[in-house]
């Protein structure tokens, strides 16, 4: 078989082995994954693909590009974690195939397979790609976008000048369309800073400009043009306000240390982020495009830095659009390494051991967690309520969760032993590999047993509710699960006070509720119709029952 079609048919069969099984393995987590998936559940019900809805109530939050892809993969699969995770995972199958092909391009067969590489044998570029949140489309987009207006700078011809700025408008709209006008922001901060340091000088004409702005408006723009049609305008404003808000606000529970995202970066890219370390070293030959390409690479990764650095709210999917360049710059700097024109350092090598050591030892501890919690519980070292519930779980271990543990130092000592022979291809394709292998176990072998401590208790209650002709609420905390896992109907006339009055009025059916441990004193004090049905892992569950029944 042609290797032109042979290469792009091997990445997308390991994409697809990497990505696609146990998707729907695990719940969904609180609360993006749940948020996004509910939405797309509630359109199924509602029938309504205009309005984003959480508890049938307009959502500002985000516009629906990523919400779509759920509702679909949901009306061929179902309502499930595995169609709500699908889209993900096809866009990691996507995005390899993608920087194969841009790879190739700047520099040949090598390079492309060693950005693949780099990317889904990195911890967070992986992980991300076997969940249901909006970053990984929407990282894809604005990436695209940039790759365009790179290619449009460096056009042959008319013709292409043409068709990259139309596709870098259209990628870029398609951002705004999956997550709202910060697609815009980060492309024009990224060329606002190329410009400056070439002095404004860029190719580029009124006209590419005006065809750029229009471009953009059709395809950024179709949500916002059917909320003004269907005459949504209240949903309108609450969205802009929401996305100024955002930067000027901390998010509920998502404050975080100024460096977060650096370190955030540092250990969840392991390993690229490391090598990528070493690839401000200087070589000689490459072309313009090539040099280029690499500079916008590095302005795009300290603009997603520097922005998400001072956004009070901290969260660490903000930063993921920066696993590109990472995985970029880790594949340049191995590809010139193998070629000896730059130096595999010392300190990048130490580093790599380092890291991989602490992620060891945290692997190891997470498999012996049946063990630890016995002495965390005996001698009272933790004092919150509901995280002594949690480690009371009983969960199922099989004695092989520690295998994972062992992979990622495997792989990195031998990425050490090659290059010692200087056949650094071999080494860096070994540590790429192994820590695929690490990620993929540790999902496949302790995320489940993760789950079962943290909510699997109230997803199951939640669960055993479906169906059944009553309300189910939470009190205390925030999630999504309850709609979700609960699969609440839909209601003529929803309520944002639904909870207090539920707790409070009349009901014409049972109501359950959960809440937290920590909660349990203070809100059965002030809620004394609530009845404690059962206790289990750092959950309470209760009932009110109908005043009309009580009255038989």
């Amino acid at each position: 078989m042609d290797k032109r079609f042979a290469y792009p048919l091997l990445i997308f069969l390991l994409g697809s082995l990497a990505f696609i099984p146990f998707l729907g393995e695990v719940h969904l987590f609180d609360w993006d994954e749940i948020n996004f998936a509910e939405s797309a559940r509630e359109m199924l019900t509602t029938g309504d693909y205009t309005t984003v809805r959480i508890n049938y109530l307009p959502f500002w939050e985000k516009p629906p590009l990523f919400i779509w892809f759920q509702a679909f993969s949901m009306h061929v699969f179902g309502v499930n974690e595995f169609a709500a995770r699908l889209p993900n995972a096809i866009c990691g199958i996507i995005t390899l195939l993608i920087i194969y092909s841009i790879g190739c391009k700047l520099y040949n067969e090598k390079f492309g397979f060693l950005w693949v590489m780099a990317y889904i044998g990195s911890i967070l570029p992986f992980f991300y790609f076997k969940f249901g949140i909006i970053d990984p489309w929407f990282n894809l987009f604005i990436f695209l976008s940039i790759y365009f207006l790179i290619r449009f700078q460096h056009r042959k011809n008319n013709t292409e000048a043409w068709k990259f700025i139309i596709l870098s408008a259209a990628a870029s709209g398609l951002g705004v369309m999956t997550k709202g006008p910060v697609a815009i922001l980060l492309l024009a901060l990224t060329a606002g800073v190329y410009l400056l340091i070439h002095r404004f000088r860029f190719p580029v004409k009124w006209y590419h400009i005006t065809v750029f702005i229009l471009v953009l408006s059709l395809v950024g723009g179709i949500w916002f043009i059917l909320l003004l049609i269907n005459g949504n305008y209240s949903v309108l404003k609450d969205f802009i306000t929401y996305q100024i808000d955002l930067f000027r606000t901390q998010g509920a529970d998502h404050g975080g240390f100024l460096f977060y995202h650096f370190i955030v970066l540092y250990l969840g890219v392991f390993p690229a982020s490391i090598l990528a370390l070493l690839s401000g070293q200087k070589v000689s030959g490459e072309t313009a495009l090539q040099k280029d390409f690499k500079l916008w690479m590095v302005i795009l990764f300290w603009i997603v830095l520097i922005l998400f650095t001072v956004v009070s709210t901290k969260i660490i999917h903000y930063s993921s659009m920066c696993y590109f360049p990472i995985t970029y710059l880790a594949a340049w700097a191995v590809y010139y390494i193998s070629n000896q024109e730059i130096s595999f350092k010392a300190s990048a090598r130490y580093s790599l051991v380092v890291v991989s050591i602490f992620y060891t030892i945290l692997a190891f501890a997470v498999s012996q967690i049946d063990i630890i919690k016995i002495y965390l519980l005996q001698h009272n070292w933790i004092q919150d309520e509901f995280v002594k519930g949690n480690l009371q779980a009983v969960v199922n271990w099989s004695g092989w969760e520690w295998f994972p543990s062992v992979l990622l130092p495997a792989g990195v000592f031998g990425c050490l032993y090659y290059a010692r022979k200087k056949l650094y291809t071999n080494g860096f394709g070994i540590m790429f590999l192994f820590t695929l292998l690490f990620i993929f176990f540790s999902m496949k072998m302790l995320l489940p047993r993760i789950e079962a401590y943290s909510q699997r208790a109230v997803i199951d209650f939640y669960k055993s509710l479906k169906g059944k002709d009553c309300y189910v609420e939470r009190a205390g905390f925030k999630s999504y699960a309850n709609l979700f896992y609960f699969q609440k109907p839909p209601v003529l006339h929803a309520n944002p006070k639904d909870y207090d009055r539920l707790s409070q009025e009349n009901l014409d059916k049972p109501l359950y509720i959960v809440m937290k441990a920590n909660d349990k004193k203070d809100l059965l004090s002030k809620n004394p119709k609530w009845n404690v049905i059962y206790e289990r892992n750092g959950f309470v569950f209760c009932i009110r029952i109908p005043e009309k029944i009580n009255g038989q």
